[in-house]
């Protein structure tokens, strides 16, 4: 996401700004800005932040990238889906903000997980291109960003999935602060 000053988060329908408090789960493709729009929010909020990546990393012992390259991608579904299940219950309906890896809010068991728990899900869009760019900028290496056309596929397979979250917001040129202000804006927590 570019810095531009200015920017002004839509207020959102009536069903969204009675959202309450519960969990909030950010989900979207690699790039969108699921991390660091969580913090901005979790910050905004005052509410704790947790991204589940860095909670499979801890339960494996080992980057995600390592798991990728050593056990393959179903070992970290399955991980992943475990992981998932553990916060959901600590989380017990609880103020939160979770980012979801890009992959996570595709798999039907997650998603389905996250439905029965009542918890909100935000889809954080772009275009594939902005989004390959900013995997491209100063980001770790991510397993399944190969080159552009395979992003784009990729991204093009995954979006109807994220199309399914209550709600979805544009980052293209916007700036953290103000992509997590419209996020909390439109959720009526704000």
């Amino acid at each position: 996401m570019t810095r531009r000053p200015g920017a002004q988060p839509d207020a959102g329908g009536p069903a969204l700004r009675s959202a309450g408090v519960r969990p909030i789960f950010l989900v979207g493709f690699m790039g969108a800005g699921k991390s660091t729009v969580g913090q901005a929010l979790g910050n905004l909020l005052g509410w704790p932040f947790e991204d589940l990546d860095n909670r499979v990393e801890a339960r494996e012992g080992r980057a995600i990238e390592r798991i990728f390259a050593e056990s393959g991608e179903p070992e970290f579904r399955r991980a992943e889906r475990e992981a998932l299940a553990e916060l959901l219950a600590e989380a017990d309906g609880s103020s939160r903000v979770v980012a979801l890896g890009g992959g996570a809010f595709v798999q039907a068991e997650n998603a389905a997980l996250i439905s029965q728990s009542g918890a909100l899900v935000v889809f954080l869009d772009g275009t594939a291109d902005e989004l390959y760019e900013r995997c491209r900028q100063g980001q770790p290496e991510r397993p399944l960003r190969r080159s552009l056309e395979h992003f784009r596929q990729l991204y093009a397979a995954r979006r109807p999935h994220y199309l399914k979250a209550a709600l979805h917001v544009e980052t293209g040129g916007k700036d953290i602060e103000t992509v997590a202000a419209e996020v909390a804006s439109k959720l009526g927590l704000r």
